[in-house]
């Protein structure tokens, strides 16, 4: 049986699901709430990264596009600066 990530021992692993299955529902709604943002955070450093004259409104614009795709963000926010 092979681990979710390379770097973790499969017993690691198992203790961790084993924690996450005991935590109440309000935990693991808060943990799937922290890593959304920690997600989008990367995403955003990652496109300032590439784009670093960028300003705000133009990297939430293209966070869209990751998120959305870009005919559809295009359709919702129009089209890129």
């Amino acid at each position: 049986m092979q681990t979710q990530s390379p770097d973790t021992s499969l017993e690691a692993e198992k203790v961790l699901i084993e924690l996450i299955r005991q935590a109440p529902l309000w935990r693991r709604m808060q943990l799937t709430d922290q890593m959304s943002r920690t997600a989008r955070e990367l995403a955003i450093a990652g496109l300032r990264l590439r784009h670093p004259s960028a300003s705000e409104a133009e990297l939430r614009r293209r966070f869209a596009d990751l998120n959305l795709g870009a005919k559809l963000a295009a359709e919702v926010y129009g089209p890129l600066p």
